[in-house]
């Protein structure tokens, strides 16, 4: 009984994180031990958090994901990661419409009361001049409106790195997530401090 109860406090004090995106964030290509939610939560609890990361990405998705998002979350949620809009800009989707699906992901999420942290993604530049700036303002002017935290690159480290991005040159490999995770791994621990001051408060 004891035992049982012990487990059940650990379970009450474990914060939950969804990493809500796309393929980068599902593990394209990857095991599930080496997919993002996975190494993200491994270096998490290695720096002594009690987390659990809950993959809800989405191979494909574009920020239309907006409408899998309730169900993306449940009541124990604590904090998420959004990580989208690669899949708009590969397509060649109008910015406009990636930011206002972006922005209804955000206003749902702020509804709900859950910190945020929004990581922010380039377009190719074969898109052009004018369609890569657009684009590229789209996560900090958010992330502004929103007053969220803000992860400018979520590829960064890796990104035209060929050691670390599989054969596509889209996907990160196994140590390619590993670098994404150590780098945007400060962020994450801010974003578990928000977490608790929310619950907290």
């Amino acid at each position: 009984m004891v035992c049982l109860a012990a487990n059940v406090q650990a379970d009450q004090d474990e914060t939950v994180i969804v990493a809500f995106g796309d393929s980068l964030t599902s593990g394209y290509g990857l095991p599930n031990d080496q997919a993002f939610p996975s190494q993200l939560e491994t270096a998490l609890r290695k720096r002594s958090h009690n987390v659990r990361v809950v993959n809800a990405g989405v191979s494909g998705d574009t920020t239309q994901a907006l409408r899998r998002l309730d169900w993306a979350l449940d009541d124990d949620t604590d904090a998420v990661i959004v990580e989208l809009g690669g899949n708009d800009a590969l397509q060649g989707l109008p910015p406009d419409a990636t930011k206002a699906a972006l922005a209804e992901i955000l206003e749902k999420l702020q509804e709900k009361k859950l910190p945020v942290l929004l990581a922010g993604m380039e377009a190719p530049r074969n898109l052009g001049k004018e369609y890569v700036t657009a684009f590229g303002a789209i996560y900090p002017t958010l992330a502004e409106r929103y007053n969220v935290p803000l992860y400018p690159f979520f590829l960064e480290g890796a990104a035209l790195n060929a050691d670390l991005m599989q054969k596509d040159g889209i996907h990160p490999n196994g140590k390619g997530v590993t670098v994404i995770v150590d780098k945007i791994l400060p962020q994450v621990e801010a974003l578990l401090v928000a977490s608790q001051v929310d619950e907290d408060g």
